[in-house]
């Protein structure tokens, strides 16, 4: 297996392609997800304050051995942190449970339009951990095109990455032009398309790894639908972050630098969106789940 080819972000910062993700990694399994991943070659892995295991994400980086500047490192602030101080707080927390002084990539988790003015808070806080080190580059997670518009007219730096659900059945392509235009590098979260089968969101709907189409095209390559659904990722500039504890499964998704898709297989995949979001709608407000408390450690 080869590394992971690097994106450019928009302030110069190069970010891995390829990470792991472990959103819903129980914390008891997720220091090992962690350790197999670097040790099968990521060096990039992206959790959130409310996942619950940035502790055990830590605990894995450690355990692999390998140097902290070899590893880059995503995480999100939560709702319930959005503010100005109480952002820069989150930091702090983030920071303490992952057991580094610095972050790679600190994105707010959504973009919560019925308190939008503490999301502006709390990207500029993100602004002021950016000037002063602390943090490499900044971002956001789940912004549509009007809440970009909205964030960018009240702030003065760009974000450099919009993680949003995107996979064949979800690309959303309005998002991603959004993103383009403003020189934002779209990430895609539920990337082979999870969304569509876990537990509270799956049912009724239709498991994107099952596909045919995506099967033929599997089968003509010799891989899996989630390795032809990560290349396409991959071909069309995204950042892609698959989430699994299965070290097989952890394996599989890296394997996926020796084969190219060509250009009728990215546009027979790229056909199959529906236009019809699994995950939450951001525009629809949670306040319960947004009002979720972080612990301090």
């Amino acid at each position: 297996m080869t590394s992971t080819p690097e994106l450019m972000l928009n302030n110069g910062v190069s970010m891995p392609a390829l990470g792991l993700g472990v959103f819903q990694s129980p914390p008891e399994e997720t220091a090992t997800a962690v350790e197999t991943a670097l040790r099968v070659g990521y060096r990039h892995i992206d959790t959130a304050a409310a996942y619950g295991n940035e502790r055990q994400v830590g605990e894995g980086i450690r355990r692999s051995g390998l140097d902290r500047g070899d590893v880059f490192v995503e995480t999100k602030v939560w709702v319930s942190d959005y503010g100005y101080d109480t952002t820069l707080h989150a930091f702090d927390k983030a920071t303490r449970k992952l057991g580094v002084e610095a972050l790679d990539l600190l994105i707010l988790h959504q973009p919560a339009p019925d308190r939008f003015d503490q999301t502006i808070a709390a990207y500029q806080a993100l602004e002021t951990l950016l000037a002063d080190g602390r943090v490499r580059s900044i971002g956001v997670s789940n912004f549509m095109p009007h809440h970009l518009d909205e964030l960018l007219k009240q702030t003065t730096i760009v974000p450099a990455v919009n993680q949003i659900e995107l996979h064949p059945y979800f690309a959303q392509p309005e998002v991603q032009r959004a993103d383009a235009a403003h020189g934002i590098l779209t990430q895609a979260w539920s990337p082979i398309g999870g969304i569509t089968f876990y537990p509270g969101w799956g049912e009724h709907r239709r498991n994107v790894l099952d596909d045919p189409t995506i099967g033929a095209i599997a089968a003509e390559h010799g891989k899996s639908a989630a390795q032809v659904m990560l290349r396409w990722q991959l071909q069309h500039g995204r950042s892609a972050i698959p989430k699994s504890t299965n070290p097989g499964r952890i394996a599989e998704n890296f394997d996926v630098f020796d084969f190219e898709l060509t250009a009728d297989q990215l546009a027979r995949i790229d056909a199959l969106d529906t236009g019809v979001r699994n995950g939450p709608d951001p525009d629809v407000p949670r306040p319960e789940m947004f009002a979720r408390v972080i612990p301090e450690d």
